[in-house]
Order: structure tokens, then C-alpha cells, then sequence
């Protein structure tokens, strides 16, 4: 497994791991991809759709030679506090960011003197460049904005939202140790739900998109193929850091047509992130265990299905021509795919009317039954236009 980038290149050039490139967290990569994946796809089925005329652009009026807003000046100001808070804190506490650095990020400990003097500085300097521009005298001017212009806004409030979501269904999942110390676990860089993420950055984006006028259900159809790839490939992340989502112990015996690799099949996770298990012999790394027993590689058996699920509705993406069916359709092959993954993977269970559900389990069972009715009303409402 490879728990931060030095790992990595320990495996490809034998370079020692746990340096600085401790710093650069596997999990963290793979995460910035699958958002980055995301917003590609999202932009060009966006755009698609805006040239079919699903979308109408909007006139903003550029005002080029305005001073700064106190909005403005206030955020720039809370962004220069943020990094004099944390940039001291970081360098003196080095090792620990190179352990963890979302333990060290995410806690409320940090210079506030230097970051007052940041939050002075930038603040300072956006009042100064609006002085400057406010001088200079330009012109304003009309431009016409269609969503896919907008998918910085929309991907950083996805990005955004959807943390804030996985940490609160983390933290629902075991409330105990969130109120024994509210502050210090939600603030934690670990525990992360999914489906949290997907709720949050749905609701995030929504409230945007209701405030700018877009309509939301072409905004869905176009996400829907781009979710499930995100989901897949930060579940390689989950994967390739080896940070616990691993399925139960496989205890099967490898069939004899089995032809794949086979950590395929059962796998004990070396140097995974959390560092659990047993003690590897010779290791002397900052991370030298594995799993005792092997155990279902989950993560990857999602990110095989989610391709596949990925594949379909892109094959399908342009065939179907009611609003708000493909989106319908991707809750339904998700609530499918998770419902069944959550057999093999290691979760806190619930007692739902007489039967053992996990958190994922119940969340799945509702998102296939949004997905079937919607697409029921959909198609419903959509049979009389036709006829």
C-alpha cells in the first residue's frame, strides 16, 4: 500500500519513504482527481447540453471599475488569517503533518498574531486593487453566462459541501465520541461517510443553482455520469492507502477457474494508512503493518462496478430524452451497487425493523427507491405529452 507519495516512489525507484513527500497523502491525491474527473465530464455534458438549447444564458453585467466590497475585502481577509493561523503552526509541528496532515490542518491550533498580520495584509491588498481598478476608469461590460461557465463555483461548492456532509454522517455514526469532544472530532482529518459527501455536495449545489436560476434537473442528468466515476476513483484512493474501507475477512478458498490476480481475490493491505494488523518482519517505516487474516478488496471491486455503471449511462446519456430519468437512474444502479458491496465490507450495523442494516445499507435502500419512482412519475407525466 501506498499512504502518502513517498511510498510511491519508494516502490518505483526504492527511494526511503516517510521524507517530505509525507506530506502529499495518496488518499488526498486520488480524492483532487476524482473531483477534478468530475468537473471535466461535468462541464462538457454542460456544454452539450447548452448547444441543444437546454439551457439559457444569462446576462451579467461586468463592472470592471468598481472599488473592492466589503464582501470582498472580508473574505480575502479570512483566507490571509487562515494561512498565517496554520503555515507557523505547520512548521513546528513538521513530523505530525507528515503523519497526518488533516489532524494538523483541521485543528483550531495555530499563531493567531500571524494571522491577524494575514488577515491585515490580504484584506489590505484586495481594498488597494480595487482602489487601483476603481481609477483606472473601465467600461463595463455585458457578457452571457451559461452553467458551464460556472463550474469553478459549482465544483468548489461541491467539493465543499460534500466534505462538511461525509464528516457529519461519520460523526452521526458514532455520536458517542462526537459528544464527548464536539470540537476536536469534527475538526479530526479522519472519518469520512460517502454517502454523506453525495448528499451534502447535492444540497451545496443545489441551493447554488436555485439562486443563479439554473434549472436543476439538466444540471443532474449532466452530473450523474460524472458522480459515479468521482465515487470510483476515490475509492482507489480508499484502496491504495489502504485507510480501513476493505471488506470483511474472505475465508472462501480461491477457485481454480479464478484467472485474476490474487490480491484480487483476498488481500491483507501492507503498510496500510491506519497502520492495523500485525507487524510486518524487516519493516522499519513509519507504516509496517498488515492485516492478519486477508480480506475482500472492496474498494476495488467498487471502482470495477461504478466503471461499469459509468460506461452505461454514458452510453445512454444522449438517447434519453426526459429530464431527470438519467439522474434516476444512476440513484438506482448506486442504492444496487453499494447495497450489495456493503455484504462483504466491515460496518457499524443497525437494527431497522427486525433486520441488521448498516448506515450505507439503509441510505442505498432509499436511493433506489427514489430512483424507481422517479423514473415511474417521470415517465408517467411523460407518456400523455407524448400521445
Amino acid at each position: 500500500m501506498y499512504p502518502d507519495l513517498s511510498y510511491v516512489f519508494h516502490a518505483l525507484l526504492g527511494t526511503q519513504p516517510d521524507n517530505m513527500l509525507s506530506l502529499f497523502k495518496t488518499f488526498g491525491l486520488l480524492l483532487v482527481i476524482a473531483i477534478l474527473s468530475a468537473a471535466f465530464i461535468l462541464y462538457g455534458e454542460l456544454k452539450r447540453k447548452a448547444d441543444e438549447g437546454l439551457f439559457e444564458g444569462q446576462k451579467i453585467l461586468l463592472e470592471p471599475a468598481r472599488a473592492a466590497s466589503w464582501g470582498e475585502i472580508l473574505t480575502n481577509a479570512f483566507f490571509g488569517f487562515v494561512l498565517g493561523f496554520k503555515i507557523p503552526f505547520i512548521v513546528q509541528n513538521l513530523e505530525a503533518m507528515k503523519r497526518d496532515a488533516a489532524d494538523v490542518l483541521l485543528t483550531s491550533d495555530g499563531n493567531w498574531l500571524v494571522g491577524i498580520l494575514g488577515a491585515l495584509v490580504f484584506g489590505g491588498y484586495q481594498y488597494w486593487k480595487g482602489q487601483q481598478r476603481a481609477k483606472s476608469k473601465a467600461q463595463a461590460k455585458e457578457v452571457t453566462m451559461f452553467p458551464h461557465d460556472r463550474i469553478g463555483d459549482i465544483t468548489i461548492i461541491a467539493a465543499i459541501a460534500g466534505v462538511v456532509g461525509a464528516k457529519v454522517f461519520a460523526l452521526i455514526e458514532d455520536l458517542p465520541a462526537f459528544f464527548a469532544d464536539p470540537i476536536g472530532t469534527f475538526l479530526s482529518g479522519s472519518g469520512l461517510a460517502i454517502y454523506g459527501g453525495l448528499i451534502g455536495g447535492f444540497l451545496g449545489v443545489s441551493w447554488y443553482l436555485r439562486g443563479k436560476k439554473i434549472p436543476v434537473v439538466h444540471v443532474l442528468d449532466a452530473v450523474a455520469p460524472a458522480l459515479i466515476l468521482a465515487y470510483g476513483i476515490g475509492r482507489l484512493g480508499c484502496h491504495f492507502s489502504g485507510d480501513g474501507d476493505w471488506g470483511i475477512v474472505n475465508e472462501l478458498a480461491q477457485p481454480s477457474w479464478w484467472f485474476f490476480p490474487d490480491w484480487l481475490w483476498a488481500y491483507d493491505y501492507p503498510h496500510n494508512v491506519i497502520n492495523e494488523g500485525i507487524p510486518m518482519d524487516g519493516c522499519t517505516f513509519r507504516y509496517c503493518r498488515h492485516l492478519a487474516a486477508p480480506v475482500y478488496p472492496t474498494p476495488l471491486y467498487e471502482t470495477i462496478m461504478t466503471v461499469i455503471i459509468f460506461s452505461i449511462l454514458w452510453a445512454i446519456r444522449k438517447r434519453i430524452t426526459i429530464p431527470g430519468i438519467l439522474f434516476f437512474i444512476y440513484l438506482m444502479f448506486n442504492g444496487v451497487e453499494r447495497f450489495l458491496i456493503e455484504k462483504i465490507r466491515v460496518n457499524l450495523k443497525y437494527e431497522v425493523l427486525g433486520m441488521q442494516l448498516t448506515q450505507a445499507e439503509i441510505i442505498a435502500i432509499v436511493l433506489f427507491l427514489i430512483g424507481a419512482i422517479g423514473c415511474f412519475v417521470l415517465w408517467r407525466r411523460a407518456v400523455p405529452a407524448r400521445n
